[in-house]
């Protein structure tokens, strides 16, 4: 077994899930990653974990959704009922066609979505941790060979995490704290939006693997402004280039994209939530230094900020508080490295790319 899948396995056992004798662990994965399974499978078993494996197949879910009516969906209570009973869930990603998707009706694909809600609801609510296998598929869709991919995915994901933890908690003190975010980049973006009261996380490895954000949401009706995600978008097995969000009053009241706009139409056209921001993230990982078109990695970037319009992570909002709602959240980037900077509260905490505090190293 090649050690770098041991390690990414233990990563994701003993840092990711914290897995402990008796859990019940849901594995969910893709043929193509079957090494780093069975992986797992070893190092649960040295545990004394009791594991669950559900394969994952984009062409089976082609075929389904193609051959379906989205008016007849309903609820998998059977699935409802799996993760009801699970302690942990490790999902595992990894394609040989990252497009498998690609000529299935938008609108089919988020009536799914709305209708499996309470299964990503229940999902949400255990130890979970979402990772990449580096597959062909991703590896020709970051336009690298097989072998330059997997070191680009290992160097990303075996990792110190802790010290990765202690870098981004310095970001963590400034934002959490904060009453108002500006982004401003070159002349197409100037968004503001408050925070206040939501909580700043300090992404380090946990539920994503690769870790490597600090993440927060905006109070739903706050967002104003306009914002050019000028990096690509890969969703739903299409790509959306230079989409462009306006805000009033915290909802997109007009939109474009010079690629798939049709795509991002369906998307804010899933639910009322689906039109107002979700997440704040900004990308702090510095082992990342390529666009891959993989938003797992992509948003981790250092030299990048992400918004996801739809479902706010639980994780941001106080106890007693509220955040946005819908049955998608989808994250887009926006390139920070020039022309740029982040205001939190009216002073500069990056610019450029360069965080004010990496200057102190």
């Amino acid at each position: 077994m090649d050690p770098r899948i041991e390690r990414h396995a233990s990563i994701l056992v003993e840092h990711s899930t914290r897995v402990e004798p008796g859990d019940k662990v849901l594995v969910s994965a893709p043929p193509v990653a079957e090494d780093l399974v069975v992986a797992l499978y070893e190092k649960l078993g040295e545990i004394g974990a009791r594991p669950t494996l559900s394969m994952r197949s984009d062409r089976a879910r082609r075929a389904f959704l193609r051959a379906s009516d989205p008016e007849e969906f309903g609820l998998n209570e059977h699935s409802l009922a799996r993760i009801e009973e699970t302690d942990v869930a490790i999902g595992i990603r990894g394609g040989t066609n990252t497009n498998e998707l690609g000529d299935v009706d938008p609108g089919t694909i988020a009536a799914f979505g709305r209708v499996q809600k309470p299964i990503s609801d229940e999902y949400t609510e255990k130890r979970w941790v979402g990772t990449q296998y580096p597959a062909p598929g991703n590896a020709q869709e970051a336009e690298m060979s097989t072998a330059a991919y997997e070191e680009f995915v290992y160097d990303a994901v075996n990792r110190d995490w802790e010290a990765q933890r202690e870098f981004q908690s310095r970001l963590v003190e400034l934002l959490d704290p904060a009453s108002e975010v500006r982004i401003e980049s070159g002349n197409t973006t100037d968004l503001t939006m408050s925070v206040e009261g939501m909580v700043a996380v300090n992404d380090y490895g946990e539920k994503n693997l690769p870790g490597g954000e600090v993440f927060t949401a905006p109070v739903p009706d706050s967002v104003e402004g306009e914002v050019l995600f000028d990096k690509p978008l890969v969703t739903r097995g299409r790509e959306i280039t230079d989409a462009s969000l306006e805000f009033e009053a915290g909802e997109v009241v007009a939109h474009s994209a010079a690629k798939n706009e049709e795509l991002l139409t369906e998307i804010l056209g899933t639910d009322d939530g689906a039109r107002r921001l979700g997440e704040l993230g900004i990308g702090m990982n510095r082992g990342i230094d390529r666009f891959t078109h993989n938003m797992l990695f992509d948003e981790k970037m250092g030299d990048t900020v992400h918004m996801a319009v739809g479902r706010t992570i639980d994780e941001t909002v106080p106890d007693g508080g509220s955040g946005n709602e819908s049955a998608v959240h989808v994250d887009m980037i926006v390139d920070m490295s020039e022309d740029s900077k982040i205001e939190v509260d009216g002073d500069v905490v990056q610019e450029d790319g360069t965080f004010v505090f990496e200057d102190d190293n």
